[in-house]
């Protein structure tokens, strides 16, 4: 079987488990949800043919908080606008991510500048975007994790006892498996082709929303190694994020109606007198 190379990855310090998501998108293997950090209310989720979305508030700050709901480690490959929040690469899959422990919450307030600090999350025109700003306004308004499973650890070889050579015309030979570990395959890195500028991408009436590169906010992590157990991710969990305008004009949230009031068969008191 094809061993995959060990990955460096950010390890997360844990987190207490506090009440059950109500807003999360609920993966098999980690939960997604997306908190503004004005309010600090988890936002709503609202579902529409298929897909997962939440009202992004322009100006206020967010973070996005993931729950591994599995007892071992995962690590979660963090992709905000179709950028790597981690590297600042175009994302893809099979890039480095964040590795959560067993059953352990995480909350990632921003791009990641060092092992001390992240540029925080907040909502923005297009244009004041990161990917705008860096020329990549393809994929905004999406929030996705890819969930890797961890490989378990390889088996240790034990050397048979020394034995003399034997007489007998039937020699015992002992096989070993090869030891040579395959060589490390590149992670994907192609950028993202017949990429828009940001100001057309910008020019339609209704302004979608995008994610900022804001204030540093410190959130110390650490490196850790991080073998897959696969080449293609456990799970993609993704949400999608706009303004309230946008998503109501788009039909994602239900307008609210008013009914006019139903009739009423004893509406008043005593009769009174008549018009003159």
């Amino acid at each position: 079987m094809k061993k995959l190379p060990t990955t460096l990855a950010l390890l997360f310090t844990a987190l207490p488990i506090t009440a059950s998501l109500q807003s999360a998108h609920a993966g098999t293997l980690v939960d997604l949800e997306v908190v503004d950090r004005q309010s600090g209310q988890k936002l709503e989720v609202y579902r529409h043919r298929g897909q997962q979305y939440v009202i992004g508030t322009p100006g206020h700050r967010y973070a996005v908080m993931l729950r591994n709901k599995t007892g071992s480690r995962v690590m979660t490959v963090l992709s905000v606008d179709g950028i790597n929040a981690l590297s600042g690469q175009t994302a893809a899959t099979g890039q480095t991510g964040y590795v959560l422990g067993a059953w352990q919450r995480a909350e990632i307030d921003g791009w990641r500048k060092s092992l001390d600090d992240v540029a925080a999350f907040y909502f923005t025109s297009i244009a004041d975007s990161y990917a705008g700003r860096t020329d990549r306004p393809n994929h905004v308004g999406v929030i996705g994790v890819a969930v890797y499973r961890e490989a378990p650890p390889p088996a240790i070889s034990v050397a048979p006892p020394h034995r003399e050579k034997s007489n007998s015309a039937e020699g015992s030979t002992a096989g070993a498996p090869p030891t040579g570990a395959p060589a490390p395959s590149a992670a994907p890195t192609a950028a993202d082709q017949g990429r828009a500028r940001q100001e057309s991408a910008d020019s339609s009436p209704a302004r979608r929303l995008g994610t900022g590169h804001g204030e540093r906010i410190v959130s110390p992590t650490q490196y850790t190694d991080f073998r897959r157990a696969s080449e293609s991710p456990a799970e993609i969990v993704s949400i999608r994020y706009d303004s309230h305008a946008n998503l109501l004009a788009q039909g994602i949230i239900p307008r609210k109606a008013h009914p006019a009031p139903a009739p009423d068969p004893f509406p008043g008191g005593f009769t009174p007198d008549p018009p003159r």
